[in-house]
């Protein structure tokens, strides 16, 4: 049964940093790219950030560049999504995806796994 765990969400104060952690199981965890991808009530669902499956390369959409960074480990089969300088707007239920493919990590109709979510709330 493939699993993807989300943890680390949490309420935190405007500048303030979270890192959430995403533990996968039930597939081969290094052929996968990893996704997080985030929902807000107002704006729908948004991608975030992404990472290869070699994890040679990640991608991230412009309003977190410089302040979010994605990273992985292979022998825990986890994904990570270290956030700094957080915004009232980065407030989203923050979720991991996976697909073996990924031809535009932007598009998160395309991702086959997701986790059930972690909540994400800036606020002061």
């Amino acid at each position: 049964e493939v699993q993807l765990v989300e943890s680390g969400g949490g309420l935190v104060q405007p500048g303030g940093s979270l890192r959430l952690s995403c533990a996968a199981s039930g597939f081969t965890f290094w052929t996968y790219s990893m996704a997080w991808v985030r929902q807000t009530p107002g704006k729908g669902l948004g991608w975030a950030s992404g990472i290869v499956s070699g994890g040679g390369m990640s991608t991230y959409e412009d309003s977190v560049k410089g302040r979010f960074t994605v990273s992985r480990d292979y022998a825990k089969s986890s994904a990570y999504l270290e956030m700094n300088r957080l915004e009232p707007d980065d407030t989203a239920v923050y979720y991991c995806a996976a697909d073996s493919i990924v031809p535009e990590f932007s598009d998160p109709a395309q991702y086959t796994y997701w986790g059930q979510g972690t909540q994400v709330t800036v606020s002061s």
